[in-house]
C-alpha cells in the first residue's frame, strides 16, 4: 500500500502562536516538506489548485516543479487541478513538462473543485458545471491517450485536427486519477473510463463509502477496465509519538479552517467532542500515534479495498517545525507498519 500526503498551501494566523504565515513563506517550507517526505520514503504528494486568499498553490505544478529539483523518489501529483475552468493541453503540457524534470514522477489528479472561485475567474459559467467538466476530462484523456491530437471539438472545448501536444511524458502517458466526493455518477464514470479513484473522505464515517468503492470497482469490469482500477484514500489526519499530544496539536489549525468552511456552507462551530469522536476508530479524521493511525488505516483497507492513503495533515496554520516532525514520524513509523501488514 502506498502512504503520501497533500496539502493546499494554507497561509494566515496561526492559531496558537498567532504568527502570520504569507505565501512567500509557506511556500518555501512547503519545498522542504516534500524533500523531508521523499527522504522519510513516502510514496506521494499532493498539492491542490485554489483561488482563494487562505491558500498559496493556484499552480500545482509549478511548486511540483520546485520539488522535483530537491526530491529523488516521491511521486508528484495535483490534488486536485480543476480541470472544469482549466485547458487540458495546457494542464497536459505543465504536468508533462513536470513528469520530464521529476523522470517520470508526475501524476495528474483531476476533479471538478468543490470551491468556485476559478469559475468567475476565467470566464466560466457555474450552470455548465457538471458539462465543463465532462467535455474537458474526455478531451484531456485522448490527449493523453496519443500524440497527434484529433478531437472534434465540444460546447466547451476548441476542434483539433492532427496537431501534436508537448512534450510527452517519459513513459508516454501520464497516471491520470479522477479525484470525486462521493457520488454515485462519478464512481461510474471513473471505472468506466479506466481510471484511478481517489476518494475524498472529509467527514462521516469511512466504511460506508464501501458501497461507492464497489460500483467503481463493478463499474470498471464491466467496462473491462478491472485492471486498472485502483482507489485512493484522501483523508485528514495527524500523527505524532504520543496520539493525545499529536490530537491537541492538530485540533486548533484543523477546527479553524472546518469553521471557517461551516460559515460559508451553513454548519455550525466544531466542537472538542465532535473533533475526538471523528478521531476515534469509526471516524473520518486519521490522527493519532503510529500504531493507532496504521491500525486505524488497515482496518478500514478490510472493507473499503484501497491501494493508497493520502493524508491532509497541511490543513490550516500548523508551526513548520511541528509539521516536520509529523511528515518524519510517517515515514518512519507510521510507512513500515503498513508495509508489513
Amino acid at each position: 500500500m502506498e502512504l503520501g500526503l497533500y496539502t493546499f498551501g494554507d497561509v494566515g494566523k496561526n492559531p496558537v502562536t498567532g504568527e502570520t504565515v504569507d505565501a512567500q513563506m509557506r511556500l518555501r517550507e512547503l519545498v522542504a516538506e516534500i524533500r523531508l517526505a521523499d527522504e522519510v520514503g513516502l510514496d506521494i504528494f499532493g498539492l491542490g489548485e485554489h483561488h482563494r486568499p487562505n491558500y498559496a498553490i493556484s499552480s500545482p505544478a509549478t511548486v511540483l516543479a520546485a520539488a522535483a529539483s530537491v526530491t529523488e523518489n516521491i511521486r508528484l501529483s495535483s490534488a486536485v487541478s480543476v480541470l472544469s475552468s482549466d485547458d487540458p493541453i495546457r494542464v497536459f503540457q505543465q504536468f508533462a513538462t513536470l513528469d520530464n524534470l521529476s523522470g517520470g514522477r508526475a501524476e495528474l489528479m483531476v476533479g471538478r473543485g468543490s470551491f468556485i472561485e476559478s469559475f468567475p475567474l476565467f470566464g466560466y459559467d457555474l450552470d455548465d458545471y457538471g458539462d465543463l467538466f465532462e467535455e474537458k476530462l474526455a478531451m484531456l484523456l485522448a490527449i493523453n491517450e496519443r500524440e497527434k491530437l484529433n478531437w472534434p471539438g465540444t460546447k466547451h472545448t476548441p476542434k483539433v485536427s492532427g496537431l501534436g501536444v508537448y512534450p510527452r511524458p517519459v513513459n508516454d502517458q501520464l497516471p491520470v486519477w479522477i479525484a470525486a466526493g462521493g457520488t454515485p455518477q462519478s464512481m461510474v464514470r471513473a471505472g468506466a473510463l479506466g481510471t484511478p479513484l481517489a476518494l475524498a473522505i472529509i467527514g462521516g464515517e469511512p466504511r460506508r463509502f464501501a458501497p461507492l468503492a464497489d460500483l467503481y470497482r463493478r463499474a470498471a469490469d464491466q467496462a473491462g477496465n478491472a485492471d486498472k482500477a485502483r482507489v485512493s484514500l484522501n483523508v485528514h489526519g495527524f500523527v505524532g509519538e504520543d496520539g493525545k499530544a499529536a490530537a491537541d496539536l492538530f485540533y486548533p489549525a484543523q477546527k479553524a479552517v472546518m469553521d471557517q468552511l461551516g460559515r460559508e456552507r451553513g454548519w455550525g462551530p466544531q466542537s472538542r467532542a465532535q473533533y475526538d469522536a471523528s478521531c476515534g476508530p469509526e471516524g473520518a479524521m486519521f490522527v493519532g500515534s503510529p500504531n493507532q493511525v496504521a491500525d486505524k488505516i488497515l482496518g478500514m483497507r478490510e472493507d473499503l479495498g484501497f491501494d493508497r492513503v493520502t493524508i491532509q495533515m497541511g490543513i490550516g496554520v500548523i508551526d513548520h517545525a511541528d509539521m516536520m516532525k509529523a511528515i518524519e514520524v510517517l515515514g518512519t513509523k507510521v510507512a513500515p507498519l503498513l508495509r508489513q501488514g
